[in-house]
């Protein structure tokens, strides 16, 4: 166990914010700031192993693993810090745990700060996680709070992986990329939650394997483009065995909002059922119309309508 670090206060919302994590965690947890662990724990059937170098961790779940949960925040309140990060995480036979993941920028300064985390999961048979990763940036200064995730996952078979993507507030940059490979009976849903705003850029790159018999995946992004923000949602899915797939862009653009949705799907084999839907348009007039006759401003009609839009 790596003793927990004192955090300012900055560092504790950020990691409020990301993990939802008032105090320490009970269970297998490692908090990064500022490039440098500030608390680690492992338990009996978690370990946490920090790579040669400090350029990530090896999370070692053992098999049968039962309502247990990892938590890895990572903040960075240094401005112009910049790193990238490798985790892996190899989780046994029949487990089922819950990871939350997740990364907080505060930038007061005038240089870029940047995060590039790479999870990497290898997920054994019949293993079942739920992952929850939030980004955030908050700060007053004119350098960019950038967030480059990777996501790759290895599914065995009977596998299922449900993850949650949260990017809703203050994050300047961003290029999501998240793969999949899945086996036979292997399960992945996948749901994004996403608002841009001001001059802001976000990318999600989805590309989903489907190389075994039985294997779904479900894959659905809810975002909001604001101000002069661009967006582009870019899904494939790839069906080589008897298969299901399907993907979903809904969106709500507003201002000078701009956003692509880019489908794709591709049927190796006959028995693959792959379906991609799109809608993306302007928050609808009577909505704020039978808001406001409920005694709220357009602005506070528009925001209720996001906020129960991204929930």
């Amino acid at each position: 166990m790596l003793k927990v670090k004192e955090l300012d206060e900055i560092q504790k919302r950020l990691i409020m914010e990301v993990a939802d994590l008032h105090k320490v965690p009970e269970g297998a947890y490692n908090i990064r700031a500022n490039g440098q662990s500030a608390g680690r724990a492992s338990t009996y059937n978690i370990e946490i192993i920090p790579k040669e170098g400090g350029s990530g961790l090896d999370i070692r779940i053992k098999p049968g693993t039962k309502n247990q949960s990892v938590h890895i925040p990572v903040v960075l309140t240094e401005s112009g810090l910049k790193e990238v990060v490798y985790n892996d995480f190899y989780i046994g036979e029949d487990s089922d745990v819950t990871i939350v993941a997740g990364c907080g920028i505060d930038n007061c300064g005038q240089q870029d700060s940047q995060h590039d985390g790479i999870h990497r999961f290898y997920v054994g048979k019949n293993a079942k996680i739920r992952y929850v990763e939030k980004h955030y940036g908050s700060g007053t200064g004119t350098g960019k709070r950038i967030l480059n995730p990777g996501t790759e996952v290895y599914q065995e078979e009977g596998s299922s992986v449900e993850m949650e993507m949260v990017q809703i507030k203050g994050v300047d940059d961003t290029v999501r990329t998240t793969t999949a490979e899945l086996a036979a009976g292997a399960r992945l849903v996948v749901r994004e939650r996403l608002m841009t705003h001001g001059e802001q850029r976000a990318i999600s790159n989805y590309v989903v394997n489907l190389n075994g018999e039985g294997s779904s995946a479900d894959v659905v992004s809810r975002s909001v483009a604001r101000d002069n923000s661009y967006q582009k949602f870019d899904a494939k899915l790839v069906g080589s065995a008897a298969c299901s797939g399907h993907t979903e862009c809904d969106s709500i653009i507003m201002d000078n909002g701009r956003i692509l949705a880019v489908p794709g799907l591709e049927a190796n084999s006959v028995d693959a059922a792959l379906v991609h839907e799109a809608a993306i348009g302007k928050i609808a007039g009577d909505q704020i119309i039978k808001l406001m006759t409920l005694g709220l401003t357009e602005a506070e009609a528009e925001e209720q309508i996001i906020n129960g839009f991204l929930k």
